[in-house]
């Protein structure tokens, strides 16, 4: 017999419902990113590769489709449309902005439309603080947290930091702009209760935790660059490092094909030794205990930041705005939906 379906109400869930829902529990976003990386990893999920839209009078523009799905029970399909526009900096504007859109896995029909930006930011910032819980032995402390780049990712990987209870002895900052990075290291003297400052680039390179959080759109941290065995680096804008670097060290990625495409640093050092012999394992195997590090060598984590997480958080946040009555609801939106 088959299954009725029937199709619910399309829900509409605005930024600041969406930021007051996660900022309530902010560290139960790394929670959700962690069981959608094991799902990833255990074959539960379809996440294809991401479409860009470029624009060729203005080769820094971007939007980017994110198409993907959660199987099984609970499971969850969508899409993710995020634009990049670097000028909108100048103008004191975020650079991306983005939609989100949850469909039903039995139906296909949108369920909701969810103000993305947001959801993106703590995803990505989620994904961060998790590598660098694993990375790290499990420990969630450094002597000196280093985030190069001064923009909204970065102020909320320091505050995923802190949500998650980790402890510094010293926050630095680096940005291009000094304004940035200035802002930045009072944001983290605030957050994590520690002495921060803006540094030099290469005083930043040098921290124990290095976290990669820049629009870079090709590697300007030089191959000359040392790296210590002890370093653990978060490659989360993943165009930072020199080829070279990502060859001599440690490699933990999301997913090793998403992450080996685009020119990012890992494509590149694919790209200079003609193989992934550098490929040391994915975040999911790490946390399965069949990856292991060692302390030979520096450690580079780079997630790629893939739809799914989007898609398990923006459910959760759905969930909950239904849950007390946030969502706005669309009566009628489909129109007809009768077959006959």
């Amino acid at each position: 017999m088959l299954k009725s379906l029937s199709i619910p109400d399309f829900q509409v869930i605005p930024g600041k419902t969406v930021g007051h829902l996660l900022s309530r529990d902010l560290a139960s976003a790394i929670d959700v990113v962690a069981e959608c990386y094991l799902n990833h990893e255990a074959g539960r999920t379809t996440n294809p590769d991401s479409y860009f839209l470029r624009f060729p009078d203005d080769p820094g523009k971007r939007i980017i489709a994110l198409p993907a799905a959660i199987h099984g029970e609970g499971g969850i399909c969508g899409i993710k449309w995020i634009s990049s526009f670097p000028a909108n900096i100048a103008s004191g504007i975020q650079r991306a902005s983005a939609v989100l859109i949850l469909n039903d896995a039995d139906t296909g029909y949108p369920l909701a439309l969810l103000e993305g930006a947001r959801i993106s930011a703590v995803r990505t910032a989620a994904s961060a603080v998790l590598g660098a819980h694993w990375l790290n032995g499990c420990r969630k402390s450094a002597t000196r947290l280093a985030v190069i780049g001064g923009g909204y990712v970065a102020r909320n990987i320091i505050d995923m930091f802190a949500a998650d209870g980790w402890s510094f002895g010293e926050a630095l900052s680096h940005d291009l702009d000094e304004g940035s990075a200035n802002r930045l290291a009072a944001h983290a003297e605030r957050r994590v209760a520690c002495p921060a400052r803006s540094v030099s680039l290469l005083e930043a390179l040098e921290a124990d935790l290095v976290v990669f959080a820049t629009n870079a759109g090709t590697p300007y941290v030089p191959a000359t660059t040392h790296l210590r065995a002890d370093q653990i680096l978060l490659n989360i804008s993943l165009r930072d490092l020199a080829p070279e670097l990502i060859l001599q060290s440690q490699n933990v990625f999301d997913d090793v094909s998403h992450c080996l495409k685009a020119n990012t640093s890992p494509h590149l050092a694919e790209q200079l030794s003609g193989g992934r012999d550098f490929v040391t394992g994915t975040i999911g195997s790490v946390m399965r205990g069949e990856t292991a590090l060692t302390r030979d060598r520096a450690v580079i984590y780079s997630p790629f930041g893939m739809g799914i997480l989007d898609l398990a958080l923006g459910l959760v946040v759905l969930e909950q705005a239904i849950a007390e009555g946030s969502a706005v609801t669309v009566p009628g939106f489909f129109g007809d939906i009768a077959r006959w």
